[in-house]
């Protein structure tokens, strides 16, 4: 059975349109509560899905620890643990193409978070909208 994620209350700024987003810090009652019912992987990460908060567009996979979330929660701005440089990183730091995060919700099984963002410019590396486009195989 999973466990069982304690309710919280999500509180944070009113979204503004779209040029004029800043990064607010986010607030989760019970946050510590929150994190430790998560189920992390063996290297201790958890998939962390971006969607665009007005339109639903799943925008990218990345990767968090415990640390990127809490960062992610106290500045508003998504960040992510990188596998391959073994390093935290902020999206949009050296692309400019940034995720203020509106909203932070864990899945049923406590193993998934999903970040609904408000997206500047492409979100995958390689200049495409999301990291799915272009990339269909049914």
């Amino acid at each position: 059975m999973p466990p069982r994620i304690p309710r919280f209350t999500l509180r944070r700024a009113r979204v503004a349109p779209r040029a004029a987003v800043r990064s607010q810090s986010i607030t989760v009652e019970g946050r510590e509560e929150v994190l430790s019912k998560l189920a992390f992987n063996a290297d201790g990460l958890v998939p962390a899905i971006a969607q665009q908060h007005d339109t639903g567009e799943v925008l990218m996979l990345a990767w968090m620890d415990a640390e990127a979330l809490r960062r992610t929660l106290a500045t508003g701005k998504a960040t992510y643990w990188s596998r391959s440089r073994g390093a935290y990183w902020v999206k949009g730091e050296t692309s400019g193409h940034h995720q203020a995060v509106v909203s932070v919700a864990v899945d049923c099984d406590a193993d998934t978070v999903l970040l609904q963002v408000d997206q500047t410019g492409p979100a995958c590396h390689t200049g495409t909208r999301t990291c799915f486009t272009g990339r269909e195989i049914a």
